[in-house]
């Protein structure tokens, strides 16, 4: 090899290196400055955002820069920006000619590239520092577009104070976004990067009016505005002090700095499906009640709206945001937190046994006293209606009848459904719930209610579309980044699901019976009024208070109480939920009822008194359209053939009566202590006649029943204030209410009772014997026990 070769040989090599150099000199991430967290409506509007973690506010790199900002600082910095490949000859050379002439530094030549190139590097000026941004902006160019560049530079620009880039300048300035400012306020704005330490809204405004008014007068030069626009744009006022940004779904932002991984978004940017108008309206909504409420100390309130089409959430408010009342604690996301959902797993325990061929809607289910190892619920208004249809128990929101629902559907099973429907906080084995699950004894969250809800009108919205059959992702979370989608995959249907469309139709139709606040059941006379399934839920010792409404639309879910938990009098979900539920709904557009499932329901002949599958004695028989399921209920236990006397006053055997002169009648016939209630409040009620004197009925009849205490009961007597023990009443009910009772406890005569019987005793601790006997001989015997004082002192 020759010299000339060898040098060419190093001449290539060297100009080979140069080239790798310059391919790899630029960093594969110019700016590693952590940037604002922020979201936007589903329309762009910016809902909330929060500091950077470095106490700056900057916005991430946006899609796009407006088009009079890209005028404005390509005018005011780099004119020859779309022409120049990242160092702009022409520009240098002015530049040394001026600071040759004024003998000091007075202008740098730099490019809008080069100075991307040293914002991102924030090292120290100097004519080394200066040659190494011409080599990097010259590689800048060759690997982002133009576009790419001004975004970089609108994204990381100082402007003043804790300000980076554009769009936070924009809001911290001017309170709304770059592309609907003015020339004139965006003219203020590109000039400030030149020097952000030293023009600064509200300190120098002078010099800024003037950076900006020359600014303008250069713009109208180049033939980009018209004079006009300049002088009127001069007379527009500079921003003064700072403003707050948008804090209109705090907790929405929270929710998604947290779930940001598990949604898969690189940007701390989210374009999330809320509603802005509806959004700000509910806003201003919970602060007016929130407002009124705190006069009772109740100081928290949430919201929850989903679009039951799209499964997305139009409006997240997840407290009254009051972060100038730290007392308050508006900074907890109820819409996560864990609180007990009173009655409003109620319609999922009645859809549940409708699915299971377990109930009919209008089945009559017992509302007597209750008592289920040591366990005993109570009604709200602490009466008892002896009987109830299932669908009237719901809707009037009784507690002992949903408890007996749930002893019969077995709250394991219950449990197991919960789970299925993705309640997230039921963390303790079934046991440790029992009955009280369905009266708010577990916890939930607000998200994870709606989600049922919303998965159950959505699988009755999806009826036709599918068939009759099911999409397993009905019941997926609600959505809330606008680029996320439930799945729709028709392949995916099955044959079954949690509740059948049959059930969940029935279900909402109960649900809607209920009275809505204010009302008084007027809203049904006008045919404009929205139709709406909802159900309230007031927790134990008042400290939650739900509402929850659906339409094949929307589902709506509120809250309010208090986020340390406190009860206050008058926390209850018919008071203080139910207005705010229905002045929600009042705010979205109205919509057609669910379309009733027919190929899903089956007519069944049902005993119309007592809601069950008419059997041979049901004397009022009536065709309903009930669940396929419903075929498996059993038939109505209710109704007997009754032999009467010829005259129809007595009850006769053939002991005591030729069967040729006996009447044989139809008759509805309860429990003794369901009728003893249920007679009270239904005066259609027939008593059975008592039977003819010298019929021998003894211990062939179930005439009397035990009201309290039931059989097996535990019971605590507490001690008076006079130090003697205390009495428990004795009750107990009888088919025949002129019949004498004699009461024994432990064979031993304690009293007697005629018409109402009721006995005050007070028996020593231990276990008793208690024995009832009328004057037929009809015997009624049971056992409870009385707890030691002590012993339950050592429980507690």
């Amino acid at each position: 090899m020759n010299k000339q070769q060898k040098a060419l040989l190093i001449s290539d090599s060297i100009c080979f290196l140069l080239f790798l150099f310059f391919l790899f000199s630029l960093p594969k991430e110019l700016f590693k400055s952590p940037t604002s967290y922020l979201i936007e409506a589903s329309n762009g509007e910016l809902l909330s955002a929060s500091i950077a973690s470095d106490g700056q506010w900057r916005f991430p790199v946006a899609d796009n820069v407006p088009d009079k900002f890209v005028k404005c600082i390509t005018a005011f910095e780099d004119q020859r920006f779309f022409l120049h490949f990242g160092v702009d000859p022409v520009a240098m050379s002015r530049a040394i000619k001026q600071n040759f002439s004024a003998k000091n530094v007075v202008s740098g030549g730099s490019t809008l590239t080069m100075q991307v190139i040293r914002l991102s590097r924030k090292q120290n000026r100097n004519i080394w520092q200066k040659l190494t941004e011409m080599w990097l902006a010259t590689r800048l160019e060759f690997t982002y577009s133009k576009k790419e560049i001004l975004g970089l530079y609108a994204s990381n620009a100082p402007f003043g104070s804790n300000v980076v880039g554009l769009e936070a300048a924009s809001w911290r300035y001017y309170g709304r976004k770059a592309e609907n400012l003015s020339w004139g306020e965006i003219a203020t704005l590109a000039v400030l990067p030149n020097s952000p330490s030293l023009v600064h809204p509200g300190k120098n405004s002078k010099r800024l009016i003037k950076k900006r008014n020359d600014l303008l007068d250069k713009l109208a030069r180049l033939n980009i505005i018209d004079q006009a626009t300049a002088d009127l744009s001069k007379s527009e006022p500079i921003p003064g002090s700072p403003l707050p940004l948008p804090q209109n779904a705090p907790h929405l932002l929270s929710r998604f700095k947290e779930e940001k991984k598990s949604l898969n978004i690189n940007s701390t940017s989210l374009k999330t499906t809320i509603d802005y108008d509806l959004q700000l309206k509910l806003n201003e909504l919970l602060k007016r009640y929130n407002n009124r409420y705190k006069a009772n100390d109740i100081n928290n309130i949430a919201a929850l709206v989903l679009d039951v089409k799209t499964g997305t959430v139009k409006s997240y408010i997840g407290n009254c945001y009051q972060p100038q009342n730290a007392a308050y604690e508006s900074y907890v996301d109820m819409i996560k937190a864990p609180r007990s959902p009173g009655s409003t797993l109620k319609p999922l325990l009645y859809a549940s046994m409708l699915s299971d061929g377990m109930l009919l809607p209008h089945t009559l289910v017992a509302d007597v006293p209750t008592q289920i190892a040591g366990y005993t619920p109570q009604n709200y208004d602490l009466g008892y209606d002896g009987a109830i249809s299932a669908d009237k128990a719901l809707s009037r929101s009784l507690n002992i009848p949903a408890v007996k629902m749930l002893q019969q559907y077995k709250y394991e099973r219950f449990y197991d459904k919960l789970k299925k429907l993705n309640f997230t906080t039921l963390n303790q084995p079934a046991d440790h719930y029992g009955l009280s699950l369905i009266l708010g004894g577990s916890e939930v969250k607000m998200w994870d209610l709606a989600r049922s809800y919303m998965g159950m009108a959505r699988t009755l919205n999806h009826f036709n579309e599918y068939q009759g059959k099911y999409n397993p992702h009905d019941y997926d979370a609600p959505v809330y980044a606008n680029d996320v989608k439930l799945s729709f995959d028709k392949k995916e249907t099955e044959l079954n699901s949690i509740f059948d469309h049959g059930s969940i139709w029935a279900t909402f139709n109960a649900m809607e019976e209920v009275m809505r606040p204010g009302d008084e059941g007027l809203w049904e006379q006008f045919s404009s009024s929205q139709r709406v399934a909802w159900k309230t839920g007031t927790s134990f010792g008042f400290r939650d208070a739900w509402a929850i409404g659906l339409t094949p639309d929307y589902v709506v879910c509120v809250w309010v109480g208090n986020a340390d938990g406190e009860g206050r009098p008058g926390l209850m979900g018919i008071e203080v939920a139910a207005p705010v539920l229905f002045d929600i709904f009042r705010q979205l557009p109205s919509s057609k009822w669910f379309e009733a499932p027919k190929t899903k329901l089956k007519k069944v002949l049902v005993c119309k008194q007592s809601g069950y599958k008419a059997g041979e004695f049901c004397a009022d028989k009536i065709t309903e359209l009930v669940p396929f399921a419903g075929e498996k209920t059993t038939i109505c236990p209710y109704h007997k053939l009754v032999h009467l006397s010829a005259t129809g006053t007595f009850r006769v055997t053939d002991n005591c009566e030729s069967t040729s002169l006996m009447q044989h009648e139809k008759w509805f016939v309860l429990p003794p202590s369901m009728e003893y209630y249920y007679k009270i409040k239904n005066s259609d009620y027939k008593v059975l006649p008592p039977f003819k004197p010298g019929c021998d009925i003894a211990g062939g009849n179930n005439v009397m029943d035990m009201i309290y205490p039931k059989n097996n009961a535990v019971i605590y007597i507490p001690i008076e204030l006079d130090g003697t023990r205390g009495k428990i009443i004795l009750n107990a009910a009888h088919r025949n209410v002129e019949t004498k009772i004699y009461w024994h406890i432990d064979a031993e005569f304690v009293g007697s009772t005629k018409s109402f019987h009721q006995l005050a005793i007070s028996p020593l601790p231990g276990k008793h014997t208690l024995t009832l006997v009328d004057e037929n001989g009809e015997r009624l015997v049971q056992v409870f026990t009385i707890l030691d004082k002590d012993k339950k002192s050592k429980n507690n």
